[in-house]
């Protein structure tokens, strides 16, 4: 109320293994249980749409392959079996993990001819160091060594939830973003990922996880799954 916002209502559905059928209606019908109206949504529309991100792939394939041209991110081919033995070799030898942000253009256009299954993933600079202001947590500052090479595009050509949020954060005009402070080391790869796109970041708030009365987090997989 003090930032005089709109609320917006975004149905994260992109990671399809873990999709609940009925969810979404189930989100609609407790927020109007619990007197909460959104100004713009699926159901009734608005400026920022589709609000589903199900419906904005073709937005973030587009998005990702301009990473790819300006060098930001690459395409990876490593099967899991590959992956597993190079995470595997870094923690033994505590350097990044390699994947195949080596190849050439020639090579992984080649790859692409033969319609080898791949990643998009963004590329980290192995040196110099990430920070950002907090406005709970203040200065934060990581070391990019520390930072994988997240993976923007899956396999099944969605997008991961770092490369989602952060484009429609900018193009839904989101100003202010909070949220479990379980996310204050993933926040770096966002703040890469506004800096590749050229976007002004909103600001980050990161507050502390509500917890179960045996001092565990309160998740939405265990014990109570619903605020009824």
């Amino acid at each position: 109320w003090k930032e005089r916002g709109s609320f917006l209502l975004r149905v994260e559905d992109t990671d399809r293994q873990r999709h609940v059928q009925g969810s979404e209606n189930k989100i609609s019908a407790l927020l109007r249980w619990s007197g909460i109206t959104p100004d713009e949504g699926p159901s009734m529309g608005g400026p920022c749409g589709p609000y589903r991100q199900s419906e904005r792939l073709e937005l973030y394939r587009k998005l990702a392959e301009r990473l790819i041209e300006t060098e930001h991110a690459y395409y990876c081919f490593a099967t899991r079996d590959e992956v597993e033995r190079k995470q595997v070799d870094a923690r033994r030898t505590g350097r990044k993990v390699e994947y195949d942000e080596k190849l050439s253009r020639r090579q992984w256009e080649e790859k692409l001819r033969q319609d080898q299954p791949y990643v998009i993933r963004m590329r980290v600079p192995s040196t110099g160091a990430v920070s950002y202001n907090d406005l709970v947590y203040g200065h934060m500052e990581f070391q990019n060594y520390t930072i994988s090479d997240q993976i923007l595009i899956k396999t099944d050509g969605y997008p991961s939830y770092h490369l989602a949020n952060v484009i429609d954060d900018h193009h839904m005009g989101i100003t202010h973003v909070l949220r479990g402070e379980e996310w204050l080391s993933s926040t770096p790869k966002h703040v890469l990922l506004y800096g590749a796109f050229g976007w002004a970041m909103p600001a980050f708030c990161h507050l502390p996880l509500l917890m179960n009365s045996d001092g565990t987090k309160l998740s939405k997989r265990d014990g109570h799954t619903s605020v009824k």
